[in-house]
């Protein structure tokens, strides 16, 4: 019901801003939405708007293991994003694609993901605005599991694209659109498909199917949508290139007027492109999870800037982006830790494992060199 209320609200903010102008009350990392009158030459302040977006967020075995905390008989998360905690707070909006399942217990990891609820709590206190859902995971505990998993991210105030509870929700909230210094920003979701196949009900998981796609972009665009994100969960597994299906879809979602396309799925960073302007990032890999196959311990972090000028219009400025890496338990601590790879690179001396830091340099070497991804070095330009 909260989410309901917010989302209706969300519809109203045009008609309510023609009336009334917007100051932000920064509270945190959240920005709260306060309708104080403001003398007109004060309405419009020339802004950017940054968004980040992290990659697949995963739940294996061993995370659940390893997460767990005895003597609380709880779950504890909180050294996985810790050095990335400047990154994602920074930004105004940080989107992380969802690849697991909250359908209670017994928790399990890979085939069929299903976390402690502490994980989303997790994700959200450090920082995590927007929960993709439309992936091939989504549906692991079947419908009554992506019901709950809705239900505990309705409960816990957190904002999902892709998925709904029911085909009334979904006219009302897809595409997801959120409102943020002035400007309405939609994030359209959908998935190839599902690893467990279902007879239909009345929940919905967005696919990329023409159709739908095509009525979701066309929403944005009604609702008032100034910037769209298109955000496929698509492409070939543990390939650092992009498909012909991937073109296709990138130059479908660009046609019906995505501004960025940024993708997830093959659980390894792909190569980038731009088509008509729009820069597609084909697949962003894991942000935190256990595989430890080659390439999949790298890590994209892309943030998008978007000027916003004094009549509404949004230039995107180039893209940002961070290697990351995901060292496992023993390596620099005893848990799970994503850390910003450049800057990593000059603290070998945190590493217990030697190997696990050689592993990242070479591993960091091989990506870049294959995708063609020029990344920054953030500490840098702290000084």
């Amino acid at each position: 019901m909260r989410r309901l209320i917010l989302i209706f609200i969300a519809l109203l903010l045009p008609i309510l801003s023609q009336r009334m102008p917007i100051r932000k009350v920064l509270t945190g990392k959240r920005r709260m939405e306060s309708r104080i009158p403001a003398p007109a030459s004060l309405s419009f302040h020339p802004d950017t708007i940054t968004l980040t977006f992290l990659g697949d967020a995963m739940m294996h075995k061993e995370q659940i293991r390893n997460a767990y905390v005895k003597e609380h008989s709880a779950y504890s998360f909180n050294e996985y994003f810790e050095p990335l905690e400047g990154i994602i707070r920074n930004a105004d909006l940080a989107i992380i694609n969802a690849e697991f399942t909250l359908g209670g217990k017994p928790y399990s990891g890979y085939p069929c993901f299903s976390a402690p609820d502490e994980y989303a709590e997790y994700l959200k206190d450090s920082g995590i605005d927007i929960f993709l859902t439309a992936n091939n995971h989504i549906l692991d505990k079947g419908w009554k599991g992506l019901r709950r998993t809705l239900a505990v991210y309705s409960d816990k105030e957190i904002f999902t694209a892709g998925t709904a509870i029911s085909a009334k929700e979904d006219s009302l909230c897809n595409p997801l659109i959120v409102p943020i210094k002035g400007i309405r920003i939609a994030f359209v979701n959908a998935t190839y498909g599902t690893n467990v196949h279902l007879a239909s009900d009345s929940m919905v998981v967005h696919k990329l199917d023409s159709s739908d796609v095509a009525h979701s972009m066309s929403m944005a665009k009604a609702r008032g949508a100034d910037f769209i994100v298109a955000l496929p969960h698509w492409g070939v597994e543990y390939s650092l290139k992009h498909s012909k299906s991937q073109i296709y879809w990138a130059s479908f979602f660009v046609r019906h007027g995505a501004d960025a396309v940024v993708g997830t799925h093959p659980h390894v960073v792909q190569d980038t492109q731009v088509i008509s302007g729009a820069p597609i990032i084909y697949s962003l890999g894991n942000i935190i999870s256990n595989m430890s196959s080659t390439n999949t311990r790298i890590g994209l972090i892309v943030t998008l800037r978007i000027a916003v000028s004094e009549n509404r219009d949004c230039t995107l400025l180039e893209p940002e982006y961070t290697f990351t890496w995901c060292a496992m338990p023993g390596a620099i601590s005893e848990s799970h830790k994503t850390v910003p790879v450049r800057e990593w690179m000059n603290k070998e001396y945190e590493w217990k494992n030697r190997n696990d830091y050689i592993d990242m340099s070479s591993s960091y070497e091989r990506v870049k060199g294959k995708t063609g991804i020029s990344d920054i070095y953030r500490h840098e330009e702290n000084h």
